[in-house]
Formats: C-alpha cells, sequence, structure tokens
C-alpha cells in the first residue's frame, strides 16, 4: 500500500495511455495493463515535485519513439506540468520483459512447477529492475513509492507493444 499518510491527495485519480498508440493486445497483456491500473488507483503516491497539490489525472505518452511524457492534469483535468525521461533508458529491460513473460506464458501450459516458478522470479526481478530505473529518473520532479513505480512501469511496458 502506497505511503501517502502526509498527503492525501498526493495520488492519481485517473491514469490514462496515448490512445495514438493504441493496438490489438493479448489477453494476458489486456489482464496485466487492467490489473495494474485498477491496483494503482487503488493505492498509489505520486507527488509532481514543482505542482499545486494533487490529486492528478494522469496520461502516459511516448513521443517520436525517444521520449516517455507524464501529462499531468488536476482533478479538473487543467493542465499542470509534463514530465519527461528518455525513452531508450527502458529499451533493454522492456526487451528482456517480454522475452520472460512470453516464455512464463508458454511455461504456465504444460512446464513443471519449477520452471514456472524461474521464469516467475526473472520476470519479478525485471519488472522492479524498471521500476528502480524509473524511480531514479523521476527523482527530485515526481515523488512515487515502490508500488506505484511497480505499476506505472507495467503501463510503460504496454506502452511498448506495437501491433
Amino acid at each position: 500500500m502506497a505511503d501517502n499518510d502526509q498527503d492525501p491527495n498526493a495520488r492519481i485519480v485517473d491514469i490514462q495511455l496515448d490512445d495514438k498508440l493504441v493496438v490489438r493486445r493479448s489477453a494476458e497483456v489486456e489482464h496485466e495493463m487492467g490489473v495494474a491500473i485498477f491496483d494503482l488507483l487503488e493505492a498509489n503516491l505520486f507527488a509532481p515535485v514543482d505542482a499545486p497539490a494533487g490529486p492528478y489525472r494522469v496520461r502516459l505518452a511516448i513521443r517520436d519513439g525517444r521520449s516517455l511524457i507524464f501529462e499531468i492534469s488536476d482533478n479538473d483535468g487543467k493542465e499542470l506540468t509534463n514530465e519527461v525521461v528518455p525513452l531508450n533508458l527502458f529499451r533493454r529491460i522492456v526487451k528482456d520483459y517480454f522475452t520472460v513473460c512470453e516464455s512464463y506464458f508458454d511455461a504456465i501450459k504444460n512446464a513443471p512447477a519449477s520452471r514456472i516458478e524461474a521464469l516467475d522470479m526473472g520476470r519479478r526481478g525485471l519488472h522492479n529492475e524498471g521500476a528502480v530505473l524509473l524511480r531514479e529518473n523521476l527523482e527530485g520532479r515526481i515523488t512515487i513509492d515502490d508500488e506505484t513505480a511497480r505499476r506505472l512501469f507495467t503501463l510503460i511496458c504496454v506502452l511498448h507493444i506495437r501491433g
């Protein structure tokens, strides 16, 4: 659970992914995205440093294939700020994460439990690595906790999917 005891408005109340990049996704990806959004909205810590108090609406977008944009608005939809993170920082982790996830979903069908567990550990490890990288790159601009970073990383991965 997010630790936002200091300011209950330091949170995201709505999150959207860039509609321009919507492609048909597998059932597994749709499920993971839905869970990440639900869990994120249920409990998160999100506090842009140079923005008025929240809560916030966030739109995640990829621009020119090079930048991850956090478009941050207030609860009424008034744009407050945009934060940009270089997308190339995540390319290797996202690629590795997709590879392990694909192996994991294939293994669930018929692999021994030990293989499934090993792949799941690798998947969680890469997911944690991506979340840490996101937190480090937002440091000083947006305060987020570990769970918020993990859920945002899931959504960053979804944005990487091309048809």
